[in-house]
């Protein structure tokens, strides 16, 4: 196979890997803050080991988040030394700025957050918390920033020719506020919330079906719930915006998304699913809004939108992933938006944990917030193409001259060996967390291996706390 192929295929591979982790640990970072401020303002020792139980699960998604993304680093400079060179000063600004104002925040309290529960205040682990979270958010602004450049460059000059030519950052705060950045951030982060509390809800509904742990299990979906509910109707909207934003500085990416081939001086129809046939170009087997693209784009359901025959042969992106992609997030983001939308109803009849049918629904569904943070990536990085950076660098300029397929070939079965072993191991200790359930808290509030304290029980029976193994509520808290 062409080495540019593979080499593509090794990045989408270990990205997408590693693209699991950082959105889960950024909706469930707060989740755990909004746990522990609920503890914090009730005394109620149950959130207390709510919070205890996911900041343990929170610490195996970080571990896999950081050993997963250690490896992109490494192709920059393996397979993409030329890209490297060329945008090696933008990328070095984000990505220092990742490392000290998001990675080191967050490492450097996540200790706090895991092993001080009973080493520190109980305000200065609650501070821990919110660093944590805010980490995990700043983490994710710089990255966007970096991908967004490639998007939409903006705040440079080139300097150099040929191979040498390496574009310079002339104004840092362009860099950042690049045409795309604010809107594909806030819609990283409404699906990163999303599958946070899609999260919780799935753990909290497993408890619920089998009888465990229930009014904790209760307590973790009512506050999950609402915060599903919120970012599940926010997703449409910053969806729009960021569609409206791609419009105007990516149309091409955009006629990709919704296999619209001919420009007929019309309104373009907005398909709702269909086969695209670049060979024949239309979208077969499809039903589609007439002039609906129009709309949503001008306002208007006859202005006409750019088509792929608008652009160059060799500037059109692929047709059919992206606009597979692309559809599937919007489809897994409505079911998103129906699932919890009728949980909430059935919460206010006062039946949603007496419905088995729906809490056994949740108990999956944690995948399709998964798959549609997968599917909105591939739809937008395919959709770049053939660009690396959009305009300036071509994908196939950007390779390594020294890598030559079959080194890139073997690369890809090691990686898929040691992705395989990992996340086998990933979903094993996590079941494990999961089966196991919060560990009690004994009467001074540690936890313990699940047995209570028969010593301690007994010499105070009449102490409902010390024989349900919780804490009991002291005059420092």
């Amino acid at each position: 196979m062409d080495v540019e192929i593979l080499s593509r295929m090794q990045f989408a591979f270990t990205i997408m890997f590693h693209y699991i982790f950082p959105p889960l640990s950024i909706g469930l970072a707060w989740l755990m803050v909004a746990m522990e401020a609920a503890y914090h303002r009730t005394k109620e020792p149950e959130y207390e080991q709510m919070a205890r139980f996911f900041t343990k699960i929170f610490a195996i998604i970080f571990a896999l988040g950081v050993a997963s993304g250690i490896v992109m680093e490494f192709q920059f400079g393996t397979n993409w030394a030329i890209y490297s060179r060329y945008v090696g000063d933008v990328f070095g600004s984000a990505l220092a700025a990742e490392g000290i104002f998001a990675f080191f925040l967050e490492s450097g309290f996540l200790a706090v957050l895991v092993f001080g529960w009973d080493r520190v205040s109980k305000r200065f682990h609650m501070v821990a918390t919110i660093i944590v979270a805010c980490g995990a958010t700043f983490s994710a602004v710089w990255i966007v920033i970096a991908n967004s450049w490639m998007q939409t460059p903006a705040g440079f000059m080139i300097e150099g020719e040929g191979l040498y030519q390496r574009a310079v950052i002339t104004n840092f705060w362009e860099l950042v506020f690049n045409p795309s950045s604010v809107q594909r951030l806030t819609h990283v982060l409404v699906g990163a919330m999303i599958m946070g509390s899609f999260f919780v809800l799935s753990v909290s509904s497993f408890y619920l079906v089998k009888g465990l742990h229930e009014s904790l299990a209760k307590r973790a979906f009512k506050i999950a719930l609402p915060v599903a509910l919120f970012f599940s109707l926010m997703a449409p909207f910053t969806g729009h915006f960021h569609a409206e934003q791609v419009a105007a500085t990516q149309p091409a990416k955009l006629a990709a998304y919704e296999g619209h081939f001919k420009q007929t001086g019309e309104g373009a129809p907005l398909w709702l699913f269909g086969i695209p046939s670049v060979k024949e170009e239309r979208v077969k087997y499809g039903i589609a809004i007439p002039g609906m693209l129009s709309f949503l784009v001008h306002g208007d359901f006859t202005t006409p939108v750019p088509a792929l025959d608008d652009f160059p042969p060799e500037d059109r992106p692929p047709v059919q992933i992206p606009f597979q992609m692309y559809h599937l997030m919007i489809f897994l983001g409505t079911f998103n938006l129906a699932l919890t939308g009728f949980a909430a109803i059935q919460w206010y009849r006062g039946k949603v944990f007496e419905t088995r049918w729906l809490l056994w629904t949740f108990v999956f569904a944690v995948l399709s917030p998964a798959i549609a943070n997968q599917a909105g990536w591939i739809a937008a990085e395919v959709g770049r193409q053939p660009w690396i950076v959009y305009g300036l660098l071509r994908t196939s300029e950007g390779l390594s001259e020294a890598v030559v397929a079959g080194q890139v070939l073997w690369s890809i079965i090691m990686f898929g060996l040691i992705y395989a072993l990992l996340f086998s191991l990933f979903v094993y200790v996590l079941n494990e967390k999961i089966r196991n359930g919060p560990e009690p808290l004994t009467a001074d509030g540690t936890e313990h291996d699940g047995f209570l304290d028969v010593a301690t029980s007994r010499a105070d029976p009449a102490s409902p706390y010390k024989l349900s193994g919780m804490r009991e509520p002291s005059s420092d808290d």
